[in-house]
């Protein structure tokens, strides 16, 4: 059985199981905006009032085999996201990839960012890091958030970082990961998100 096939619905019943009581989310960690590190991953969403209410940190995705898996309540663009992104996940780090064409044979990080935004149609072509500095609005998003300046970019889409930095070695390119980037550089970031996202 490949990844792929296991059915959603018995990923996240069993990830809720094995949680039992930790199965409640957590507010976001404000040293992180945008990032949700006790979120229970595959607990699905908390109890909300309103879909508006739904965020990443009370619904927050899995990582499944190094494959994200979206809230089942999430906004359908940002399912588009991390299917898109899962789409190139795994492929290799290669500078500058990604920035002829969105189809490429890798990707660096402004070209995996940029290939996982275009695919939910929130950016009509691909842009380096910088660019995505002024991309969106500023500040964190509900459920994306973009960190960015001249030298590098990286997301966190529904609780998951997504980044091409920081993987184990000799291993390279865009990954899911669960894990925030050390707090000392964050400051060096500028902290943007999608329009309403």
């Amino acid at each position: 059985m490949t990844r792929r096939s296991i059915p959603l619905v018995a990923i996240l019943t069993t990830a809720a199981s094995l949680l039992g009581p930790a199965a409640s989310g957590a507010a976001a960690d404000q040293t992180y905006p945008g990032w949700a590190p006790n979120v229970p991953w595959g607990a699905g969403c908390e109890p909300a009032q309103t879909e508006a209410q739904r965020t990443a940190a009370n619904c927050g995705a899995t990582l499944v085999d190094g494959e994200a898996i979206p809230p089942p309540n999430a906004p359908p663009i940002v399912k588009r996201v991390i299917v898109a992104a899962n789409e190139i996940d795994h492929k290799p780090y290669i500078w500058g990839g990604g920035h002829a064409s969105f189809i490429a044979k890798g990707y660096d990080c402004s070209g995996a960012v940029s290939y996982a935004l275009h695919g939910a149609d929130l950016l009509g072509y691909t842009q380096v890091s910088g660019q995505l500095a002024s991309y969106g609005s500023p500040g964190p998003g509900k459920w994306i958030t973009i960190y960015a300046n001249a030298e590098h970019v990286f997301m966190v889409v529904a609780g998951l970082r997504y980044d091409t930095r920081n993987d184990p070695e000799k291993v390279s390119g865009p990954r899911w990961k669960m894990a925030a980037p050390e707090s000392r550089i964050l400051p060096k970031f500028t902290v943007r998100h999608p329009a309403g996202l």
